[in-house]
């Protein structure tokens, strides 16, 4: 259920929308303007049920990828707004990233993003809100790439007490990960109950180890 919005998005505007539920888009990476967008069904992981294949563990046991914090958001925020050849159009332009780049720097957006041998490989960045967190976009310039952050990910909300990751629209790439599908009427519902909670995307140190990340994802509530 999207409506046009003004070109510009004031970050004040864009923390409320959040609160009932809403987010932006653009139609295209080169229209100026965005749409404020409402599912009628959202995707949403709940980390009571988060997980991860095993395929992917024995990645992250490899431990091909140094893991970070919020290092390179202007990076990750662009990388993810960058056509690719299964993705030759993104819904990121450049009202989006100047908007979500001043939220990280006010410390509610943060990117998680995996490196190799110094170079950015993926990752993906979200808004935080009370024990909410919400998943905005991700990227891959190598295999796996974005799917060892999005473990890391979960890990770190798991261990920071946060109740679900708001995946904004149903995806069968993430039912891996536990996603599901919500109505919004029972979104709300979650999402106004995650509000009221406090919840610590930095209760867990910078750089997890792979032991307390597998650990994390393995046990359930």
């Amino acid at each position: 259920m999207p409506r046009d919005a003004a070109n510009a998005i004031a970050v004040e505007e864009l923390i409320k929308a959040y609160t009932l539920g809403y987010f932006p888009m653009a139609r295209a990476r080169d229209d100026a303007s965005v749409v404020w967008v409402l599912p009628d069904e959202r995707g949403l992981i709940d980390l009571r049920e988060a997980r991860a294949p095993r395929r992917l563990k024995r990645v992250i046991r490899a431990e091909r990828f140094e893991v970070r914090i919020n290092t390179a958001f202007p990076e990750v925020i662009r990388a993810c707004a960058d056509p690719t050849p299964k993705r030759p159009d993104t819904w990121i332009n450049d009202s989006i990233i100047e908007a979500y780049t001043e939220l990280h720097y006010r410390g509610l957006v943060h990117s998680v993003e995996c490196w190799r041998n110094g170079k950015l490989a993926g990752g993906l960045y979200g808004v935080v809100l009370g024990a909410a967190f919400c998943g905005e976009s991700m990227f891959s310039r190598e295999q796996d790439a974005s799917k060892v952050a999005m473990t890391h990910l979960m890990a770190r909300l798991k261990i920071g007490g946060f109740d679900f990751i708001d995946a904004q629209f149903f995806n069968e790439h993430l039912v891996q990960f536990g996603l599901r599908g919500l109505p919004n009427a029972d979104y709300q519902k979650r999402l106004a109950d995650a509000l009221v909670k406090r919840a610590d995307f930095f209760a867990a140190p910078d750089q997890l180890s792979t032991e307390r990340v597998l650990q994390s994802i393995t046990q359930t509530s």
